[in-house]
Order: structure tokens, then sequence, then C-alpha cells
């Protein structure tokens, strides 16, 4: 089993990979489109299913690595994620894709939540900047793949690629992993019954909207000569910001570097209302990439380390709730009236701010269900 910092190195990569299901989607979509021949909704609905299945998996798999270790978990995730885009890369109908698309989602929820909480079991004294270092692969995989996937004419060979390299790499990293053995923390069934758990859980689900929407829809809100550079920018800043926040709410408080990063989401969605999709891209890609480290990091604080898989894969279904909102929902509105789509985004990030300040107000007046471990 490997220790220190090479664990935060296989994190990382496996980060890489998961990246691939959300922040390459923007580069997929038209190829998607064009060879089943459907349309965008029936397209968006595939993102829908990822984010369902990636979120609802990882509550399962992170409970079995919890209690049983993440490595025979990990390494059948790893098998299911690679088989997600090989299946693809042969589907020839939309419901086929369906079907190889959810199951890799599977693989790549589960793994996700494992990477993530390396970072957080591992690194207590350090578990923004550690969470955020794992988190910058989730980024910066796509920002690499998607200049390959958007030159190609077609989805099948890098869907192709991309499964292949994984059924081989991903395997032998997750089972070179292990959990520290002597951590503490609460489990599932106490977390969930705290009034601070439920405003972290719905303001992450909000919060994360403008990002989902960017995340699934950027290929139809972008100019078409600024596409190629957007969808490679938006990972690679979504990926960037994660240690550096990470860094900073270890120094400056968890809680107020998050309520911080929100209020520029609402920024973010107020330009992308204005129609201005350049700056929006930038500052929603930067600062609501960061977010996933620092309500993994916070959920870590509060609720300890011992069940943090668990807890957080319950956490990351806002996630879930998020993809369908900031997709389905958000096609569905656009196509009746962009101006109400765009309205929804920013509301959700003002939904999300309140919530989160919400959680600070309760820190400060010292209530025991924001005690830190």
């Amino acid at each position: 089993m490997v220790r220190g910092k090479t664990i935060l190195v296989i994190g990382f990569v496996i980060m890489c990979f998961n990246s691939l299901y959300q922040y390459a989607w923007n580069a997929l979509l038209p190829l998607f489109k064009s060879g089943f021949g459907v349309s965008l909704v029936e397209v968006e609905l595939a993102f829908s299913l990822f984010t369902v299945f990636s979120t609802t998996f990882q509550i399962v798999g992170g409970s079995i690595a919890d209690y049983r270790g993440p490595r025979l978990i990990g390494v059948i995730s790893s098998l299911l994620s690679g088989i997600g885009f090989l299946g693809t890369s042969f589907s020839s109908s939309i419901y086929e894709f369906y079907t190889f698309w959810s199951l890799g989602s599977i693989g790549e929820g589960i793994l996700y939540g494992i990477a993530a909480n390396l970072a957080v079991k591992w690194f207590p004294s350090k578990r923004g900047f550690a969470t955020g270092f794992v988190s910058l692969g989730f980024g910066l995989g796509s920002a690499i793949a998607n200049p390959f996937i958007a030159s190609s004419s077609s989805f099948r060979a890098p869907t192709l690629v991309i499964g292949l390299v994984e059924i081989v790499i991903l395997p032998l990293l997750l089972y070179a992993i292990d959990y520290p053995k002597k951590v503490k923390g609460d489990r599932p069934t106490t977390v969930i019954r705290t009034v601070t758990w439920w405003l972290i859980y719905v303001s992450f689900s909000t919060s994360a909207v403008p990002l989902t929407v960017l995340s699934s829809s950027l290929s139809v809100l972008s100019p078409k000569d600024l596409l190629v550079l957007l969808v490679t920018v938006f990972p690679l800043l979504s990926g960037a910001s994660r240690p550096i926040i990470g860094y900073l709410s270890d120094s400056f408080g968890r809680v107020g570097t998050t309520s911080a990063v929100l209020f520029a989401m609402i920024i973010g969605s107020t330009f992308f209302l204005l129609g201005l999709i350049v700056p929006s891209v930038v500052i929603i890609g930067f600062f609501g990439g960061s977010m996933i480290t620092l309500f993994f990091a916070l959920s870590g604080d509060i609720f300890g380390e011992k069940y943090s898989t668990a807890n957080n894969a319950i956490l990351y279904t806002g996630k879930a709730l998020a993809g369908v909102l900031g997709s389905t929902v958000f096609s569905l509105l656009f196509l009746y009236n962009p101006l109400y789509a765009k309205v929804f985004v920013l509301a959700n990030a003002v939904g999300g701010f309140i919530l989160i300040v919400s959680v600070l107000l309760l820190s400060k007046r010292g209530k025991s269900s924001v005690g830190v471990h």
C-alpha cells in the first residue's frame, strides 16, 4: 500500500479520468447529437443520467469503502468506468448509449468519492489543499482531452481510446491504495439529522447549478468561434482553482471562504444573465470548480473522517439535483424562453449563498451542530 504524497498523486490521476464524464461533455455533445441523429434534449438526458447514477451509487460505494476499505470496490468501479466509454464507442442507438453511459457513471461516481476522500482522511491538517490538489485532476484531465475530442469527426474513436486507457491504468492504481485505520467521525445516520447538514446540502445543490449549466450546455451557449477555446479553458480554470482556494480555506476558515466563493458565483451568474459568456465562463469555471473541494472539506471538518466517504457521497447527491436542474430543466426553459433560463440560474446561485451564510451565522453563535471534530 502506498502512503504520503503518493496517495495524493494517485487520487489526482484517478480524478483526471473521472473528469471526462463531466467536463468532456461539451466536446462530446455535438458528436453524440450528430452521431445518433437525435435532439439536444435526448442527448442531455444522458448527462442527467450521469449525475443521477454517479451520485446515487457513490453512497453505496462510499459505505463499502469506509467499512471494507477502498481497494476492491475501487477496482470494480474502475472497470465499470472504462466499460462506459468502450460501450459508448460501439453503441448503435441512443438507448445503448444511455445504458453504457449509466454503467460508466456508476464507476465514475464511486471513484470520485474514493479519490477525494483519500485527501480528506489522510491529510486532516491540510484538508482543503489536499482535497483541492486531488480535485485539480477533475479539471485538468478534460482540459488535455477536449481539444482532441473536439477535432474528431465522430465520438467513436475518442471514447474507444479513453476506455482502453482506463481499463489498463485505473485498476492498477486502485489496487495500491487504502484508508487510514485510526480515524473518528459521525455515522451518516447521525449526520443527516442535523440542521447544519441540510443547510450545507441544499446550498451545494443550488450553488452547483451555474457550473452544471456550463458543463452541460456550453457547446450550445458559446459562439462557435470561441467554443474550442472555452471548453478547454473552462475545465482548466475549474481544476486550477481547487488547490488554490482549498489552501486559502485552510488558512482563513472553511465556511467564510465558501461564502466568498458562492458570492462570486452570483457575480458570474449575473454576467451569464447579461449574455456576457466569456466573463461568466471565467468566473463560474474558476470559483465553481472549487465548490466540491470546499464542501467535502467542510463536511470532514464538522462530521469527522471515519465515515467521510459515505457522508460526502450523500452530500454529492446534491450534484444529481443540480444536474437535473442545470441540464434537463435548464434546456427546457431555454427552449421556451432563454431569459427565464438565465434568471433560473441566477436564482439558484443566490439561494446557495444565503444558505451557506446561515451556516456561518450558526457557527458564530456556537451551535453544537456545527462543532468541528
